[in-house]
């Protein structure tokens, strides 16, 4: 070789970043050196063109599939060898960060773009398919372009910079910005290619929005993933929701005297004075047992969630949210969704698949639609809680409601967007007013509202 390997090794670092810049007048140079080394090297020139997948690259040269995965301890690879499976990797990363589609995705390319983040794990070293788990708790914002740039630089530049977490957010945002752009019903139509798809937030996004224009196969297949991201997500919140207290004890209720209730401390202690020292004993003339019995009422929840087009991660959250309360033997829960108009989804609380596939998202957002419904619902105030999902970009007329619902005896928790980053946006306006009132629009993590409704619940 004419020049050392590690100057290459950087070289092919510089082209890297400059590919996916896209500077058109260095790239084209750094594109005619690449070229010259992938022929010196005897690689596929496939391994220059953006739009080949590493798959395709492997299939063309089968002996580079080895160099792919990190090298074991007791694997010993040439310099040559060391180069080139450094130029695999980098052709990973530029795919899955760098490469991320045009205007519009089509299906062929979404699959390709999975099929080069399994590329990527096994070129990091990850396990297949961690970098892609756990998308179902949240939607999260797009990546920008900076985004991607910064992710790719941080990449290339050493591979461990970013941590997995990281990496995660990063696809994750990459995935919605595909999605955003993807042909869905052509997808959703190919079996094979639906079964692809990984259920996100950000793709069941999508197909709310776009159910009322699909029929057949893709209706089915869209609810089949919608059907998967809720099951799974539910699975999480349940889990968070499943040590919240069943009920406070009710000492009206006489305790069953039965020996599993028998309170053994309590009684000795009552009957000290009955002790006989000659003989021993302790004569026991009263027993005492445990209270197990749980106070019944209810306690009405009403969710009231904003459905307009920004609030769409909190309509999905809250709407499995409120089924798994509804679950709970002590809650009554109801559900309201607004934009312009309001929706009484009560009938299909416990249903949160029905009641995705019957809202509508989208809009523009008047929350007093929503306040007939409320107010129908409101028997005991002070056995009754309010959860308002909103970020709050509203009429202003509610804000008097809203003070008389906390003034006349109801727990109100107002709360913004729900998601699963935390991250949300609320109007000043209605923040400083509600603080005012004494109830501070809640933070947007999902942590922090199941926390607030056990204990507005108990």
């Amino acid at each position: 070789m004419t020049a050392p390997i590690e100057a290459r090794r950087q070289f092919t670092y510089w082209r890297t970043l400059l590919a996916a810049l896209g500077e058109e007048e260095q790239t084209q140079g750094a594109e005619r050196v690449y070229g010259d080394l992938l022929r010196e090297l005897e690689l596929p020139a496939l391994m220059a063109d953006p739009r080949a997948s590493v798959e395709q690259i492997l299939r063309r040269d089968p002996s580079l599939e080895p160099l792919l995965g990190l090298p074991s301890e007791n694997d010993e690879l040439s310099e040559t060898d060391s180069l080139k499976r450094t130029m695999l990797y980098l052709k990973s990363v530029l795919n899955v960060f760098g490469n991320v589609g045009g205007e519009t995705v089509s299906a062929q390319e979404y699959s390709q773009w999975l099929s080069d983040v399994r590329a990527f794990e096994k070129a990091s070293g990850y396990r297949p398919g961690s970098l892609m788990r756990g998308q179902g708790s949240g939607g999260g914002p797009a990546a920008s372009d900076d985004d991607v740039e910064e992710a790719l630089d941080e990449i290339s530049r050493g591979g461990g910079l970013m941590s997995e977490p990281e990496i995660q957010a990063g696809l994750k945002g990459i995935e919605k910005r595909l999605i955003d752009r993807m042909k869905l019903r052509e997808v959703l139509a190919d079996a094979k290619l639906a079964a692809k798809l990984t259920p996100s937030m950000a793709l069941t996004e999508q197909l709310l929005r776009d159910k009322d224009h699909l029929d057949g196969p893709a209706l089915r297949h869209a609810k089949d993933l919608i059907g998967r991201f809720v099951r799974e997500l539910g699975d999480v919140l349940a889990r968070e929701v499943a040590s919240s207290e069943t009920g406070e004890l009710d000492h009206s209720v006489p305790p069953r005297r039965i020996f599993r209730n028998l309170d053994l401390k309590r009684t000795i202690w009552a009957n000290l004075t009955n002790w006989d020292p000659e003989s021993r004993r302790m004569y026991v003339d009263r027993l005492y047992y445990h209270h197990r019995a749980k106070k019944q009422n209810k306690t009405r929840l009403i969710v009231v969630v904003d459905q307009s087009g920004s609030m769409v991660p909190a309509m999905v959250n809250c709407t499995i949210l409120a089924s798994i309360f509804a679950g709970l033997p002590k809650v009554d829960a109801h559900l309201v969704a607004y934009d312009t108009r309001a929706l009484d989804l009560s009938p299909w609380v416990h249903d949160p698949f029905e009641v995705l596939l019957r809202t509508t998202l989208g809009g523009g957002t008047d929350g007093t639609s929503a306040m007939p419904y409320v107010q129908g619902k409101i028997v005991d105030p002070k056995n009754t809680v309010v959860v308002w999902i909103s970020d709050f970009y509203d009429n202003r007329s509610l804000m008097p409601w809203f003070t008389t619902l906390v003034r006349g005896g109801v727990k109100y928790v107002p709360v913004g967007s729900v998601s699963s980053s935390g991250y949300f946006s609320v109007d000043a306006w209605f923040r400083q007013e509600l603080k005012a009132l004494g109830t501070p629009v809640l933070s947007g993590s999902l942590k922090t509202l199941i926390r607030e409704l056990k204990s507005a619940l108990n």
